[in-house]
């Protein structure tokens, strides 16, 4: 019988998720928005509640490189 359980919950899903990364502290980093061809896309941190700045909201392989940045460096870890 294994004693391990996961330290973490994922969070909900929300609308218009695109991409999720988990960041180094064991929460995640969501990119929402419309997709590949809006931009208005930004990326929002479980962890330590930070998001793409206003009004940078962009491209997907833009913001998806901000986001996946933030989570290899957030150690965050979450609160619930």
């Amino acid at each position: 019988m294994s004693t391990a359980t996961r330290a973490f919950t994922e969070p909900a899903r929300p609308q218009g998720l695109q991409i999720r990364f988990i960041t180094v502290g064991g929460s995640y980093v969501d990119v929402v928005g419309p997709g590949r061809h809006s931009d208005k896309n930004r990326w929002d941190c479980h962890g330590c509640m930070d998001t793409s700045r206003f009004p940078e909201k962009d491209h997907l392989s833009s913001i998806r490189e901000k986001a996946n940045e933030h989570a290899a460096a957030c150690r965050a870890i979450p609160l619930t």
